[in-house]
């Protein structure tokens, strides 16, 4: 893996926990393509092309209903301009307060010291139980029947 490549991989990662669009934005290729894990909550999952497209339709729909980072363990050389980057996103959710846990690998490509492709696998079905809101217990302690 170029060094390029993992300091480009890193100063992504510092944009999203920062949840600074500009830098987000100096960290993609202007031919950006961002690939969403289908199942993901609010009809995120799919294509998204161009920096601009990921941005404004992705992933900042994602931090206005949850406030949660991509927090990266393990950079994996998958040979030429890929990286795997395995991690978990933690977050909360805004509405409802519950927390976020779930596992992701992240399929990086790169070209000139910038991300070019990035494909999500996540655990969708955490997405959906921290954007739920937690169920109604009546006073009584007893779940409603």
């Amino acid at each position: 893996m170029p060094p390029d490549n993992l300091n480009a991989a890193r100063r992504l990662y510092d944009a999203f926990g920062a949840q600074d669009a500009s830098a987000l934005l100096a960290a993609l290729a202007p031919g950006f393509r961002g690939v969403v894990s289908d199942g993901m909550p609010e009809g995120l999952g799919g294509s998204y092309d161009g920096p601009q497209a990921m941005l404004r339709d992705c992933w900042a729909r994602v931090f206005a209903v949850l406030d949660v980072r991509p927090v990266p363990d393990e950079y994996l050389p998958a040979g030429g301009d890929r990286v795997v980057v395995i991690g978990r996103y933690l977050g909360t959710a805004r509405a409802s307060g519950r927390p976020l846990s779930a596992a992701f690998a992240h399929i990086l490509r790169f070209a000139d010291g910038l991300v070019t492709e990035l494909v999500q696998i996540t655990d969708t079905e955490r997405w959906h139980e921290a954007l739920t809101a937690p169920a109604s217990v009546p006073l009584s302690g007893q779940p409603d029947t």
